[in-house]
């Protein structure tokens, strides 16, 4: 049995580890991390999420929530992210980080983090995503710079960020295949003129409640191949980040990325 903490267990990401853990028989919530203030601390997790207690509360005092885990999985905001990374180092608590928006010092506090614990750390813990990257620098490597690159995301209408994270993952997984720079062309507007070869494109999209749609069009002479994956519920990057927080648990310190979690490979560094 692994025992799971939550960082920023009332967020969406962190709901919804939550509600996919308490369905894994392998798994058991051992506490939940929410801000000093919040007025969630105190109540059950279980029953945050709408299912029967379990007598695992919420806590504002790291100490506390992370006192029983085995594995951390953090989706909160980067303000919490260098408290989050000295706790767990602390504890020698390995931990899946999927906050997105860190800042060079962040990453700096990151590289130290993974010197002394295991860390999964990506912007997208979503298994269908992460094939799709690995699919997309197997495609880039074929086809080279005879085939024009654009990536479309689409979200919902709240996202801040354009390109996504996950497009610019994208875009790097074209440029690693082809094993060549290439100017980011984010966006068209009138008066920009032909394309530049080798450039890899950005659109984005932000509408209604899209959960996250990502496509890569390669386009050559006379043919074009589209790659594309959509997500329509949560749960998928939930799922994703328990099969790394199970994989997490067992390693060596170091920062690992999805990749390392599906195939099975070392630290990056």
């Amino acid at each position: 049995m692994l025992n799971l903490a939550i960082i920023g267990a009332t967020g969406r990401m962190g709901s919804a580890v939550a509600v996919a853990a308490l369905d894994e028989p392998d798994l058991k919530l051992s506490g939940g991390l929410v801000s000093a203030d919040s007025r969630d601390a105190g109540m059950d997790m279980a029953e945050l999420v709408g299912r029967r207690p379990i007598g695992i509360r919420l806590s504002g005092d790291p100490e506390t929530a992370l006192a029983n885990a085995d594995v951390a999985v953090d989706f909160s905001l980067p303000s919490a992210t260098d408290a989050v990374l000295a706790a767990c180092v602390a504890r020698r608590l390995p931990l899946v980080l999927g906050t997105t928006g860190l800042t060079e010092g962040q990453r700096s506090a990151l590289d130290y983090a993974a010197s002394q614990i295991p860390v999964v750390y990506g912007a997208n813990m979503s298994v269908g995503l992460n094939l799709l990257r690995r699919l997309t620098r197997i495609a880039a490597s074929v086809l080279g710079e005879d085939f024009d690159a654009e990536i479309l995301d689409i979200h919902h209408r709240f996202k801040r960020d354009a390109p996504s994270g996950s497009a610019l993952e994208l875009g790097a997984a074209v440029i690693d295949g082809r094993g060549s720079d290439g100017a980011a062309e984010i966006g068209r507007r009138p008066g920009d003129g032909p394309r530049e070869l080798g450039a890899v494109g950005y659109a984005s999209l932000r509408a209604g409640d899209v959960v996250g749609d990502h496509t890569v069009l390669l386009a050559g002479p006379g043919e074009r191949i589209e790659l594309v994956h959509r997500v329509t519920d949560r749960a998928a990057f939930a799922l994703g980040a328990l099969r790394a927080a199970r994989w997490i648990a067992g390693q060596k310190p170091g920062l690992y990325s999805m990749d390392d979690v599906l195939w099975n490979r070392g630290a990056s560094r």
